[in-house]
């Protein structure tokens, strides 16, 4: 867990793993990765970020990283394919 700026950040390698509901407890992001599929959108308040990897190309997946930019209780999130 992570707090940034007044914002509650939840880290998780393996979102299927996730055992508690993020809103409930006052996050307003949940980073994950496992699966290296770069994604990010909102469910219920709660910004849901898996960067990829910046690491080796895997499974016909692009090379990539994720810029969050954090105010207040805002998230942002910047998606970068790197290759």
């Amino acid at each position: 867990m992570l707090e940034l700026d007044h914002t509650s950040i939840y880290v998780i390698h393996d979102i299927a793993e996730l055992d508690l509901v993020p809103e409930d407890a006052g996050f307003s992001a949940v980073v994950f990765g496992h699966s290296h599929h770069p994604s990010a959108e909102t469910r219920r308040g709660v910004t849901f970020v898996n960067p990829g990897s910046a690491g080796p190309a895997r499974f016909s997946l692009p090379i990539s990283l994720a810029r969050m930019y954090v105010n207040a209780g805002a998230v942002e999130v910047e998606l970068i394919t790197l290759r």
